[in-house]
């Protein structure tokens, strides 16, 4: 479907023509000399005007052409669309069909041609020469008439046919024709954005700016819609990625390594032109990204939340294009890939809001046998309208169009196709739609302006937008059945995202969804990574499958590496000496905001011979409240036998999903032995005995100090004795107690716990 009627049948000419030289056979008859048809002018003339036809002839032939001349023949009026088709694709000379030639002094002479060498030629013919009659299309042939030694006899060498469209007044019922002007590209943004307050974007390398420039194709567009009558649509990821250019922004270079972008002033230029350009005109929003809705429905469909995302992209889009340009643009529009759609499609399109489909002709095809071109809008149902793009003006300008001869003969031929619409049936007005390729190349875009210029002075056509276009009239003949899905094109088919890629958005989603959580700035990651999963969905990565996934597999990559940021800090086996301790465990948050929400777990596997906390595990919270740095949290354990204990330490969302990779360590507790216990028992029998003898001591001392009277003893002197009892030293401090805990290890070490790290009573 990329290429249809009219485009196909110039490419068909071209092949035949290539073909029959390019194998090196003698070209002969009609074939032996290329006539290339480089300009006409005027495109559509009046009576008055002066035809000028100009190109190139070359000999393909092996012997030289004498007594030659480039001559015009106008053929008869042509009868319809499907007659300007089989006009395009004939290759030969055809006597009859061909016309008559207009000779005299309107042909340009050449006394020899040589083999391989190329001539110009340019005739001026006034109109009424041609002898136009009533308005229509006239097939206009530019032939080399001359003779070779071996047929020494006037002959037509070669022949190439265009297109006249003759309208010298204005048509009393005028066509209304909306052509679509897309402003969309490919993806340049990528994922990642630097640490600082502004996130600075990073662009994947600086082609975006190219097509900005002078002469780029972005430039082109936007230079040669703001001189035309034209419907503008946009996708907004453009806009927001040309607006991120307008300031500090960063490209990555071929090596990996980042560098400053140098064309903020490109973009602010470009953007500044689009402003006064749309100022006033209706605009036509596309979801962000411009989603690729046929692989939607295809392939995503049954993706769970894929067709949020389209939702989303819906609303966001409009608002973008709303912030940055100022306008209010309509959303209510839906384009699948080359206008294709079935029944899913169609459905995807219209879930995110949208009541009109942009399909086209070759896809929701007339089956009534109409004479005439019906009105663009079709209503299919359940309150949607499908915008029904004329198919062969639509394809007029694909390929290459760089070259002269290709330019002159497609616009020549849209302008055919043009007319014929409007003469089809004179009496009935006819709103038909044209929808190009969504990225045309600047020499496409060029020839586009060309054509469309033709139709400005409005003798048969007259601009009209896309939302009149979608309300105007449905035309009762006209088919309204949207094709079956075994009747889409299955070449479009192959160039769908598959349904992997959509679980790989999915998947990327839910990561976003439990790191979000845990932020205390959670917008620094919602919208870059929302805005790159539209991204991961455009249509623009039609036919390049393995750029489409180095960049899904690039976001998912780099979320994964903002969680892992925050982390816990690896910890060695632990050895208790006590019954009871504290062990920290210590997480590490590396983002350049806060984190909240989460849960530090630690679990024993074997509570019975160590408890943390109250018995198998505990919880503590975490806060960090700045980038940059660490929390240690401090949990309880008690040991109740002795030996090694494995101990996982993990962190959780308040939702109780696990968060990034566990800690494990061992702890080995060295607490209860038989030789201690003696030790300990021994120790308190001493203690015990040391007291009963104080005690009688001192029962001795005050029974004989009452014996004795106030005034001591005989002697005059008392017999108490000091008391040498061990630890009763009166100026000494309490020892410390064998369970009195130590001091915890460094609360803010990032670093890993030493081997045999010891965690005293």
């Amino acid at each position: 479907m990329g290429t249809s009627h009219a485009a196909s049948a110039r490419t068909g000419a071209a092949d035949a023509r290539k073909a029959s030289t390019g194998t090196r056979a003698t070209p002969t008859g009609s074939r032996t000399v290329d006539v290339s048809l480089d300009t006409l002018t005027p495109s559509a003339p009046r009576d008055g005007d002066t035809v000028v036809v100009s190109g190139k002839i070359t000999n393909e032939g092996r012997q030289a052409i004498t007594d030659a001349h480039v001559g015009l023949r106008v053929g008869s009026a042509l009868g319809g669309r499907t007659d300007i088709d089989s006009a395009a694709k004939r290759t030969t000379y055809q006597p009859g069909l061909d016309g008559s030639e207009v000779g005299g002094k309107y042909v340009e002479k050449f006394s020899r041609l040589a083999p391989g060498v190329p001539y110009d030629f340019s005739i001026s013919v006034p109109v009424s020469a041609l002898r136009l009659g009533m308005d229509g299309v006239y097939q206009l042939g530019v032939t080399l008439t001359g003779q070779t030694p071996a047929q020494p006899y006037p002959q037509v060498l070669g022949i190439e046919r265009t297109f006249l469209p003759w309208q010298d007044g204005a048509a009393d019922t005028k066509t209304k024709t909306t052509y679509l002007w897309p402003l969309i590209s490919t993806t340049h943004l990528t994922s990642r954005t630097r640490s600082d307050e502004e996130q600075t974007p990073l662009f994947k390398d600086e082609s975006l700016a190219k097509e900005l420039q002078t002469g780029g194709r972005l430039q082109q567009l936007l230079t040669l819609g703001s001189q035309l009558d034209v419907a503008w649509v946009i996708d907004p990821d453009l806009l927001v990625s040309v607006d991120a250019m307008t300031t500090s922004y960063d490209v990555e270079g071929p090596d990996g390594t980042t560098v400053a972008g140098k064309h903020q002033a490109v973009a602010k230029q470009w953007l500044n032109q689009l402003h006064k350009a749309v100022k006033g005109k209706k605009v036509v929003a596309l979801p962000f990204a411009d989603p690729d809705l046929a692989s939607l429905a295809h392939n995503g469909r049954a993706v769970k939340g894929s067709l949020g995302h389209l939702k989303e992209a819906t609303e966001v889009g409009a608002q973008a294009v709303e912030d940055i340009l100022n306008v209010k643009p309509s959303s209510d529009f839906a384009w699948p890939a080359e206008g294709a759609v079935d029944p899913s499609v169609v459905d995807v399109a219209t879930s995110a809001g949208a009541h009109s489909v942009i399909a086209r002709s070759d896809s929701l095809r007339e089956t009534g046998g109409l004479l005439y071109t019906p009105n663009a809008a079709r209503p299919i149902g359940g309150g949607t309208t499908a915008v029904v793009a004329d198919a062969r003006l639509s394809t007029a300008f694909r390929g290459d169009m760089t070259g002269a001869e290709d330019s002159t003969l497609a616009t020549q031929e849209f302008l055919a196709q043009s007319l014929m619409i409007t003469l089809q049936d004179p009496d009935k007005q006819r709103s038909i739609v044209v929808a190009p390729q969504r990225m045309p190349t600047a020499s496409q875009a060029q020839t586009m302006a060309r054509a469309l210029a033709a139709l400005d002075d409005k003798r048969w056509s007259q601009p009209q937008s896309l939302t009149a276009a979608a309300k105007a009239e449905p035309d009762p003949n006209a088919t309204t059945q949207v094709p079956s899905a075994g009747s889409y094109p299955s070449s479009l088919r192959k160039q769908e995202l598959p349904r992997s890629a959509f679980e790989e958005v999915q998947n990327t989603q839910g990561k976003l969804d439990r790191f979000k959580q845990i932020l205390s700035e959670p917008d620094r990651v919602i919208t870059p990574f929302g805005r790159a999963m539209d991204r991961e969905m455009s249509t623009s990565w039609r036919g390049r499958p393995t750029d489409a996934q180095n960049f899904r597999k690039g976001v998912q990559g780099y979320l994964t590496s903002l969680i892992q940021q925050v982390k816990l800090i690896n910890k060695s086996d632990v050895k208790l000496s006590g019954r009871s301790a504290t062990i920290p465990v210590t997480v590490q948050n590396n983002l350049v905001q806060g984190v909240d929400h989460l849960v530090l777990r630690l679990t024993s596997t074997n509570p019975t011979r160590l408890k943390v906390g109250d018995g198998l595990y505990e919880e503590q919270p975490v806060k960090i409240t700045g980038g940059g740095h660490t929390q240690s949290v401090k949990f309880t354990t008690t040991a109740n036998a002795n030996g090694p204990v494995t101990v996982y330490a993990q962190l959780y969302t308040e939702d109780n999903e696990p968060y990034g990779a566990p800690v494990r360590f061992d702890v080995n507790v060295t607490e209860f032995t038989a030789t201690v216990m003696l030790v300990i028992g021994g120790g308190v029998l001493l203690l015990v005995l040391a007291g009963f003898r104080m005690y009688t001591q001192r029962k001795r001392a005050a029974r004989r100090q009452a014996e004795a009277g106030p005034d001591g003893g005989p002697d005059g002197d008392s017999d108490a004795t000091p008391d040498t009892s061990p630890g009763t030293d009166p100026g000494s401090a309490d020892p410390e107690q064998p369970s009195d805990p130590t001091p915890d290890t460094a609360a803010e070490s990032t670093e890993p716990s030493h081997t045999g790290e010891r965690v005293d009573r």
